[in-house]
């Protein structure tokens, strides 16, 4: 089949591998422009260009999708259905209509709930049991269009990048299952919307006067990046990992020698973590050589 894909970050790189795996003609990669990153702030292209460049596939990366010419350029591909999998832009109907089977969009949720930019930590945050991919055919909403495929996952113990690793698999898989034998569409139910805003860089502060298990949550949803972290004698530090356990002082206050925190309710022992600029260690290496007393309060 002759497919536009449409993808910008490593979530997307595996279902643009397995379309080209399946034998379907990709005739071009739309994604994200390069953009500043890292201290040097030189653009550095998406990871999907990167691969697209790789397999000798042609790119394009549109600032916009409004315009007229891009609009034109994009149904002169003759595709049959474009496949988008974290693209970065809201499409226009031009574009939703160009190809003659629509867009397919690889959405990581179990829709209805958590429409949106950042499925994956909302539902980590909010303790989900389980999670998903559902395969959805798009339209001018957001996230609002019918189901086609949905794959599920339990959400217990695992990362932010765990589960995008995982999940970015099986919306590949779901993916090329669903060009090869098309479902028949189902509207998304009235209830049980939620919504996923993009993450802030406020939200990984961690405010100790929460309970134990947000905090975890929190934790974990935030791992690799951007990393929950806190304050202590003036230097941030990234609790990567950490386990739940017990123990009850004012919030914030380290209760012994292994860097247990206490929390509104309930305590953490942290794991992993990592100093400003430094490299990721165990806690109990970082307290050889950065000790923080029992009794001292985290900010």
């Amino acid at each position: 089949m002759r497919l536009i894909f449409m993808g910008s970050p490593a979530f997307a790189v595996p279902t643009l591998d397995a379309l080209v795996a399946a034998g379907h003609e990709v005739a071009a990669v739309y994604c994200q422009p390069p953009r500043p990153a890292q201290r040097g702030k030189k653009p550095q292209p998406t990871a999907v260009q990167l691969r697209a460049e790789a397999l000798g596939l042609p790119v394009r990366s549109p600032e916009r999708l409004r315009s007229p010419e891009e609009q034109q350029a994009f149904a002169d591909l003759g595709a049959e259905a474009a496949v988008v999998a974290a693209y970065g832009l809201l499409l226009p109907q031009p574009i939703l209509d160009a190809p003659a089977r629509g867009c397919l969009n690889v959405h990581a949720s179990l829709l209805p709930r958590w429409r949106g930019a950042a499925p994956i930590h909302r539902a980590i945050l909010a303790g989900d049991t389980e999670t998903g991919v559902t395969i959805m055919q798009m339209e001018a909403g957001l996230d609002t269009g019918p189901m086609l495929r949905v794959g599920q996952t339990p959400v217990a113990g695992k990362t932010v990048g765990d589960l995008t690793d995982e999940l970015a698999q099986m919306g590949a898989r779901l993916m090329v299952e669903e060009l090869a034998s098309p479902s028949p569409p189902r509207v998304q139910p009235a209830d049980g919307v939620t919504h996923a805003p993009k993450i802030v860089k406020a939200e990984a502060r961690i405010d100790w006067s929460r309970p134990a298990t947000e905090i975890e949550r929190q934790v974990r949803a935030f791992n690799p990046a951007p990393g929950a972290w806190f304050e202590v004698a003036g230097e941030r530090v990234k609790l990567l990992a950490a386990d739940l356990t017990e123990g009850s002082a004012d919030p914030g206050t380290v209760l012994d020698d292994a860097l247990t925190v206490a929390c509104g309710s309930g305590a953490i022992r942290p794991t992993l973590v990592q100093r400003a600029g430094g490299r990721t260690m165990p806690t109990a290496e970082l307290l050889r050589g950065f000790p923080i007393a029992p009794g001292t309060l985290l900010a």
